[in-house]
């Protein structure tokens, strides 16, 4: 599957409509949404994570070292090209992403727990992303090469991850404890604001790159569909394999199958230019994500159960 060095050139070279004032938005758009999830977030959500460290350990574990282990056996197996496969180490090293938590509840598994997890793994992503992506993006020979040339600083990398997900978690929190009225008003609002802005942000940026979505597509829609699904899968089977309840598996695999996408795409601009084949990687993952989440969710919501047996 590894394409030519003629396709390679050609998409790495394409101009993604995207400028600087679209990346501050995406900025300004992410760091809203982590707000808008973190004042529903409380010091008792991290405490029954802690006294129930089975499920700790294997939310943690399905989404920063299981999925970003089967990213890597999914790229010796696929074998895409080199931006391509450094996309998908991208969205295997974000977090779960935040709409997990609505894709949870629609689906009846636990919410609580989808609501601790997203809290405690924003956390552990402020590190564990930058470590991911650097230690799977420099253990894969074609992508080693890629990082060699942009020289990425994994620091700098550390930084933007806190700025965007770690400071807007902590603000979010504080509003909370502070003043709970208050917080439980504005996340009625921002949560399906948050979302609705950046799923808004999404159609436009496919909007104004139509025609090179449409031209290009074809080099990521199976190798996204394929990852994304090994994540569910994954996370469901990890979660099963350690004996949690039904309602928890749907949750693991959830978590691990709906990831920040939109925090890669982010990364993506700022520390590579908008590489071709990565950015449409991402971009595609942000889209299809949102999809097949809902279309999961909505399989395994009770109701449909309810139709199912009968």
């Amino acid at each position: 599957m590894y394409l030519k060095t003629s396709d390679t050139f050609v998409l790495d070279n394409l101009k993604i409509n995207f400028d600087s004032q679209g990346l501050w938005l995406l900025n300004i758009t992410l760091a809203v949404i982590m707000f808008g999830v973190a004042l529903g977030i409380t010091p008792g959500d991290f405490k029954r994570l802690i006294k129930e460290p089975k499920l700790l350990f294997t939310g943690i574990v399905a989404q920063f070292i299981l999925f970003p282990a089967i990213t890597f056996a999914l790229i010796y197996f696929l074998n895409p090209m080199p931006s391509i496969a450094l996309g998908m180490i991208m969205v295997a090293a974000c977090p779960g992403g935040n709409i997990s938590n609505f894709m949870t509840q629609m689906a009846g598994g636990n919410s609580a727990l989808s609501v601790s997890l997203t809290a405690f793994a924003t956390l552990v992503a402020v590190f564990m992303t930058p470590i991911n992506f650097h230690f799977w993006g420099n253990l894969y020979a074609p992508t080693a090469e890629i990082l060699k040339e942009v020289q990425l600083d994994p620091w700098a990398l550390v930084k933007l991850v806190s700025l965007i997900l770690g400071v807007p978690l902590v603000i979010g929190m504080l509003v909370r404890h502070y003043a709970e009225h208050l917080a439980l008003k504005l996340t009625k609002i921002l949560k399906p604001l948050s979302f609705l802005i950046f799923l808004a942000f999404i159609i436009i940026a496919f909007a104004n790159n139509m025609d090179i979505f449409i031209a290009h597509i074809h080099y990521v829609f199976a190798i996204v569909l394929f990852h994304n699904l090994a994540g569910y899968f994954g996370g469901f089977q990890f979660a099963r394999l350690m004996g949690l309840s039904k309602p928890n598996q749907k949750t693991l695999a959830i978590e691990t199958g709906i990831q920040n996408s939109g925090l890669g795409l982010l990364l993506v601009f700022d520390f590579f230019g908008g590489l071709g084949g990565m950015a449409l990687c991402v971009a595609f993952w942000g889209i299809w994500d949102i999809a097949s989440g809902l279309l999961l969710a909505t399989y395994w919501s009770p109701k449909s159960q309810k139709i199912t047996s009968n």
